[in-house]
């Protein structure tokens, strides 16, 4: 499957907020972030989520070590 994403010149709203998170944060946007942005919403829910769980948790827990 291929997915559509949406260019950088032509992101609206809040697709155009998380583009601008990464570009701020990386110079650039991910082509991760280009897809979880297909739907912003989810990708925000699914952020919001990482953030309730793991700010509990010590580093060493959080971090995966080989």
């Amino acid at each position: 499957m291929i997915l559509k994403t949406t260019p950088e010149s032509e992101a609206m709203g809040l697709t155009a907020e998380i583009y601008d998170d990464d570009t701020r944060s990386l110079g650039y946007v991910t082509s991760q972030t280009k897809a979880m942005a297909i739907n912003p919403e989810a990708l925000q829910a699914f952020e919001t989520m990482l953030h309730v769980i793991t700010a509990s948790m010590d580093l060493r827990r959080y971090e995966r070590r080989p």
